[in-house]
């Protein structure tokens, strides 16, 4: 099992939500981008709410989620896994991204929405947990419904309707 590294974060000074994976997959891995799993959802819900072309360009998906604020980026900088769901994460070898000077550089981050319960549950362990005091953090969290294709417990429409509230 070899390690894997994640993605830099989308995101511009002006961003005011924040969503969250785990560790993007292989297809994402290999394409170079968020996402890029072709039965994936993020994107077919993303540009719905924000009313853009999923057919465009990767680029000019990113400028629309720095143009509406929203920054994305994953839970996980390193890890090992084998295949690319989340169960296959070997958690001994998780080393997270650094939140504390992720924060620090985008101040007007308000929400923080996990995409799936991976993605929370190893945000409150390594950042909640460990370095925040709860009760100063501004802060709202919220998890949503995995976009992985591996999540086929809900519709696509079901999905797209608790998304919307990236959009408050």
């Amino acid at each position: 099992m070899n390690p894997i590294s994640g993605f830099p974060p989308i995101a511009t000074e002006r961003a005011r939500v924040l969503i969250l994976g785990s560790m993007p997959g292989l297809a994402s891995l290999n394409a170079g981008e968020y996402y890029a799993h072709p039965r994936n959802q993020f994107w077919p819900i993303v540009c719905r709410l924000l009313g853009i072309d999923a057919l465009l360009p990767y680029e000019s998906r990113l400028n629309a989620l720095n143009d509406n604020g929203i920054a994305v980026w994953d839970v996980i900088k390193d890890c090992s896994r084998s295949g690319s769901l989340d169960s296959g994460i070997v958690k001994q070898t998780i080393v997270p991204n650094d939140f504390v000077i992720f924060f620090q550089r985008h101040p007007s981050i308000r929400s923080v929405f996990f995409n799936g319960a991976t993605a929370e549950n190893l945000f409150r362990k390594f950042y909640l947990t460990t370095t925040l005091k709860v009760c100063d953090d501004i802060r709202n969290y919220r998890r949503l419904p995995s976009t992985s294709p591996a999540n086929a417990a809900l519709s696509l429409e079901r999905k797209l309707e608790i998304w919307k509230l990236i959009l408050n």
